[in-house]
């Protein structure tokens, strides 16, 4: 059986999108989050959701079509992340105004956290469109749980700077904060954040990693930037991380806690 050739604007089911006939869901847009590693994750009511919009807009149709595949969701893909947004994002808040139900999803996790999805939610604001949540998992507060740390609250600064001067500035920011500062870090960068952190924050600062959450290989440690350094130094290292800066004062785990 031969499908007809891809055309150049992102679809991967361009036969689909013809018909008419739009979903049984309310004219909305829909921000799922899907797993974080473990493609067994996606709650029921994402799949069913996934499965009854009328388009998905993903960060990576490639990645997102594994998971579809997996979980029998049948519906149309398009792309929409960081280099394509602007010129995405009002003919997708118009589908819905036409009465389309459209889902908003990223490579894992929930959108919008370190990935696209504001530009596309603003404007749905804007034009006054529902927007529904359908809530998922996240690599933040997942390593958060395991880490053990007693806490108030926390502090998610995203991704570092690129550049040297932007990453000390960034962390020294942070250097005597009382709340745990969690930051996601790519594995090629593992190392040199290591050297800067003992740099800017002193040899002694404590810290928690997770790499591959909900993965096979899953890894959680803890310890200074020495003691992680030489858990790393010598092998490949893979996969995103979860890194979370200990506060100089750690309060009791018996503190009362409120929210």
């Amino acid at each position: 059986m031969q499908f007809p050739a891809l055309p150049q604007d992102g679809f991967l089911f361009p036969y689909l999108l013809p018909s008419p006939t739009f979903s049984l869901m309310e004219p909305a847009l829909y921000i799922v989050g899907t797993p974080i590693g473990n493609l067994s994750d996606l709650s029921a009511r994402a799949i069913e959701t996934l499965q009854q919009v009328d388009l998905i807009c993903a960060e990576d149709t490639r990645h997102t079509q594994r998971l579809t595949q997996r979980h029998d969701i049948q519906t149309p893909l398009t792309s929409y992340h960081k280099f394509n947004e602007a010129q995405r994002t009002q003919s997708l808040v118009q589908r819905i105004q036409e009465g389309q139900a459209i889902a908003l999803v990223s490579d894992s996790g929930m959108p919008t956290i370190s990935d696209p999805g504001v530009r596309l939610i603003q404007a749905c604001r804007e034009a006054q469109l529902t927007i529904t949540p359908i809530p998922g998992p996240t690599a933040l507060a997942t390593a958060l749980a395991c880490s053990g740390l007693p806490h108030t609250g926390f502090t998610f600064i995203g991704f570092l700077p690129p550049k040297s001067g932007g990453r000390q500035r960034e962390l020294t920011r942070w250097a005597d904060h009382s709340l745990p500062v969690i930051l996601y870090e790519s594995p090629h960068r593992l190392l040199k954040l290591m050297t800067e952190i003992e740099q800017h924050l002193g040899p002694d600062r404590r810290l928690f990693i997770a790499r591959e959450l909900t993965k096979k290989h899953e890894e959680l440690l803890e310890g200074s930037p020495d003691e992680i350094t030489a858990t790393f130094e010598n092998r490949t290292v893979k996969g995103e991380l979860v890194v979370i800066l200990h506060p100089l004062t750690i309060p009791s785990a018996n503190a009362k806690q409120s929210r």
